[in-house]
């Protein structure tokens, strides 16, 4: 009879972005400050430490073919997620849209008040990945860059 194996522990390790232009997406992300890590992998794949999970670019088409997905046709409207870059006050949120505006970003709302009692706003990078920047109740972000959650 076999023992039965303990379920996986769940975790997220990476976020891979299919970008159509590496090396524009590897000169954002290099602006915004994150740090690129595993360099030897050329323009073949792009890794950055972001202060938990790693965000990865990789050619579009490239990722599409790995996944088995189809890269045709490409959505130009919402794909159904955004990544976020949590702040500890607004005023960090108003720094951070103008600082990723002035790297290439494209601003796709400004920041506001939310209805659960935070402040957010969006910016888009070359590719059109949405990036909220967010300050929110029960979320802090600690000195080593990870989010933290009230329980």
């Amino acid at each position: 009879m076999r023992k039965e194996l303990p379920p996986p522990v769940p975790r997220l390790t990476v976020i891979t972005l299919g970008v159509s232009d590496i090396r524009a997406s590897i000169a954002f992300y290099d602006a915004l400050g994150f740090s690129r890590r595993l360099k030897a992998t050329g323009e073949a794949v792009a890794f950055y430490d972001t202060g938990g999970p790693v965000l990865a670019l990789f050619h579009w088409d490239q990722l599409a073919a790995d996944a088995a997905l189809p890269d045709k046709p490409r959505p130009t409207t919402f794909r159904g997620i955004t990544l976020a870059w949590n702040c500890r006050a607004r005023e960090e949120v108003d720094a951070v849209l103008a600082f990723a505006v002035g790297k290439g970003a494209v601003l796709l709302k400004a920041a506001h008040e939310t209805d659960y009692g935070g402040y957010s706003g969006y910016f888009a990078d070359p590719d059109g990945h949405p990036w909220e920047v967010v300050v929110a109740p029960g979320i802090e972000v600690g000195e080593d860059r990870r989010v933290h959650l009230a329980e």
